[in-house]
């Protein structure tokens, strides 16, 4: 990955029909790919280092990135948002992102919680300018709960997936996230000995930045598929 990037920007956007304002952060390289809007997880916010990992990795690449908060996130609180405020911050991000990345192509997702109130987001309605998105972790379960219903409203998305999961991700069994995908024809990348956050054990013989660089790749080749 070339380090050959610069202008990482930090602005705040409003979120639609709410008094709620958050917090953003743009990576984008010169002559960029394509961009992608990626939403955090329940736990951590935008600055978490695997989200800052990802996004400068991607950049790295050359692949541009729009990081955001929830409103919960940014004023401070541990309770995610309702639904419905998580879905319109979504939509509000996807629409700054198509303004500041005017003419890149987009993709829209993110880390667990993230990348399942993206596809919320879409299955309701079409995300502005999203040609496909990208889960990191798809939580299709809670930890000792399995089961797939968090992820019948796939179906009602139009759109090409990419997910990437670990083998001990215990968010989602591979051997019911599978099936799912199968269903929906879309794509399963499967990161070898990684949890719910791409971590491996150190038996596993891969650092940190072999794993980062595999999920980047990943991304990269997709995105390109995607787009011809």
């Amino acid at each position: 990955m070339s380090s050959d990037w610069s202008n990482v920007e930090r602005f705040e956007f409003a979120v639609e029909d709410t008094a709620a304002r958050v917090a953003a952060c743009v990576a984008r390289p010169p002559e960029s790919e394509f961009g992608f809007v990626l939403a955090h997880g329940a736990g951590a916010g935008m600055d978490h280092p695997f989200m800052e990992s990802i996004a400068l990795g991607l950049a790295a690449s050359g692949i541009a990135t729009f990081r955001y908060q929830f409103p919960y996130m940014q004023e401070g609180r541990r309770r995610p948002d309702p639904q419905h405020l998580l879905e319109a911050t979504v939509r509000s991000a996807t629409r700054e992102a198509n303004r500041v990345f005017e003419g890149l192509e987009l993709f829209a997702g993110g880390k667990s919680m993230g990348g399942r109130m993206t596809s919320n987001a879409a299955s309701h309605e079409p995300l502005p300018g999203v040609r496909g998105l990208i889960f990191l972790g798809f939580p299709l379960h809670p930890p000792g709960k399995p089961g797939d219903a968090r992820g019948t409203h796939l179906a009602k998305v139009n759109l090409p997936m990419l997910f990437l999961q670990g083998t001990r991700d215990n968010f989602a069994n591979l051997e019911l996230l599978q099936p799912v995908v199968q269903r929906l024809g879309v794509t399963l990348h499967i990161i070898e000995g990684g949890d719910h956050s791409f971590k491996v054990l150190k038996r596993a013989g891969r650092s940190p930045g072999e794993v980062l660089a595999e999920l980047v790749g990943a991304i990269q080749a997709w995105g390109r598929g995607v787009l011809g």
